[in-house]
């Protein structure tokens, strides 16, 4: 490539980056998963350690531009909760069954402080996985114990629920009913694990639970995928029931089925979830049994044998209505250089670009949130410098509600020498669909149009009726031009994300 081509090339890259932090959408999913499952750090923390480590987390999340965090409690058919129906994660304090020294709920906790920087929280959770290893034993008083008919040992060491049994299934949405009836949270989350990763040339023990459950069904897989589907349906229909308002989604592997398995598949040769993990995963979303798919797209763009631009567009076309968020690696974004012809070192760019492009397509989530918080090869700086700067609020569900909240009331504000005081009244609503949970705080210059749809504008997302921002102090004798002030509004969002309309603005003057 020539010196004048480089040039220009460099140019167009840098007007994009410009164009990707002044367009970035108002309505845009940016999650992080935040794992706990083989992080050996919180077992080495006090609780008070432990509180300050996940407050830095958070904060260095939220400057990314994260508005949503997936926080994993229950890895093992265990809980990073207090629960009286699985024993503590080891995980949390290196030991299986052992509470943590003094007593606190991690997940009470993530669900405070996730809320007070206008995040959401949801809890992810891990179905038929009981043990992560050949040596891990499930800790005393776990449902093991009481019903080990309700479980396999596999050839990778692990024992897993059987996902034939109702009984299985039952105690799962009895996890999860708990879990919800609880605690504030905005979704339930699980990843791909199903029935677990094949080991080569071994098959999974359930000849037993074929036999007493598998008449009519000439095809085991069938049958394992209808397994799959009984628990994901029975799932949609617990949570509905219970707090409609909480969504639940899936993270499936990145590949459903290759295009030589199916004509339906996508342009890609390696391992199908829907073959491997017998997880159908675009029929949950046609049949309206999950809310939001966030496929593993864990390659870089022209991977060979499974590339994320041909796996983008493919997910784009099977989104059926619901809610697609791109799940992608830190590290594999960060360390492969952009497709020829580029002097761009990463891909970062080129896949949020490509990811707005897509109509279908309602954001990402970052894997793990723990390199973005680390600023791995500057991506942190580069998310809050330039394609995410601007702060974005999650994509409204309208399927479970499209009514937005009523306007907040009497916006007014207090102002002393050193910080000004922004505060509102929330709408009065007995409908739980129709309550305020988060507020938006628009900014814009004293006689700037108020748009609510500039993503620039918008200064704050916060579930308090109140902010604080500095006083500018100018003295009246100061012979300088005074500068404009700023003219603020607040709107409500409900536990779908609507958005109600502005209320009266009030404008606080230098």
């Amino acid at each position: 490539m020539n010196t004048f081509r480089k040039i220009a090339v460099a140019i167009a890259l840098l007007v994009a980056v410009m164009a990707s932090a002044q367009d970035a959408p108002k309505r845009e999913f940016r999650g992080a998963w935040l794992h706990i499952i083989g992080q050996g750090q919180y077992a080495k923390m006090t609780p008070s350690e432990t509180q300050d480590y996940l407050r830095d987390q958070l904060n260095k999340l939220d400057s990314a531009g994260v508005n949503a965090v997936i926080w994993q409690v229950r890895p093992q058919a265990d809980a990073a909760y207090i629960s009286d129906l699985e024993p503590w994660s080891r995980w949390l304090t290196g030991e299986a069954g052992k509470a943590p020294n003094p007593v606190w709920d991690p997940l009470q906790f993530m669900i405070d402080e996730c809320h007070s920087r206008g995040m959401e929280l949801h809890a992810w959770i891990n179905p038929y996985r009981v043990t992560s290893g050949a040596k891990d034993q499930p800790a005393e008083g776990h449902i093991y114990y009481r019903h080990p008919e309700w479980f396999l040992k596999y050839a990778d060491g692990k024992i897993y629920f059987d996902p034939a049994l109702p009984e299985s299934r039952d105690f799962i949405n009895l996890v999860v009913r708990d879990m919800i009836t609880r605690y504030d949270l905005d979704a339930i989350h699980m990843d791909d694990y199903f029935y677990p990763y094949p080991v080569k040339g071994v098959e999974f023990p359930d000849t037993a639970s074929f036999a007493r459950y598998g008449k009519g069904w000439g095809d085991k897989g069938d049958w394992r995928r209808h397994n799959v589907d009984l628990l994901i349906e029975q799932l949609h229909n617990t949570i509905s029931s219970t707090k409609p308002w909480v969504r639940f989604g899936i993270s499936p592997f990145g590949i459903w089925r290759n295009k030589k398995s199916d004509r339906n598949g996508s342009e890609t040769n390696g391992l199908e979830c829907y073959d491997a993990l017998y997880a159908d995963c675009p029929k949950w979303t046609a049949m309206g049994w999950v809310d939001y798919m966030v496929p593993q797209l864990y390659w870089e763009l022209e991977h060979k044998a499974a590339s994320d631009l041909v796996l983008s567009y493919w997910w784009n076309n099977h989104a059926n209505g619901r809610h697609m968020y791109y799940g992608q690696a830190v590290r594999n974004v960060m360390d492969h250089r952009d497709i020829p012809d580029t002097l761009n070192p990463t891909q970062l760019n080129h896949k949020i670009e490509l990811m707005r492009e897509l109509p279908n397509v309602h954001g990402v989530t970052w894997w793990p949130g723990y390199d973005v918080a680390k600023n791995y090869k500057g991506m942190l700086d580069s998310l809050n410098n330039n394609q995410m700067s601007t702060k974005a609020l999650c994509p409204a569900v309208t399927w479970l509600d499209s009514v937005a909240p009523a306007q907040v009331r009497n916006l007014r504000f207090e102002k002393n020498k050193l910080e000004t005081v922004i505060s509102w009244d929330a709408p009065v609503t007995t409908d739980p669909m129709q309550e305020a949970v988060r507020y938006v705080v628009y900014g814009f210059k004293e006689g700037e149009p108020i748009d609510l749809e500039n993503s620039r504008a918008i200064m704050r997302v916060t579930n308090k009726t109140s902010i604080t921002v500095p006083t500018l102090n100018i003295p009246k004798k100061h012979k300088m031009a005074r500068p404009p002030g700023t003219t603020y509004v607040v709107t409500a969002l409900d536990r779908c994300n609507n958005e109600s309309p502005a209320c009266e603005p009030v404008t606080v003057r230098f």
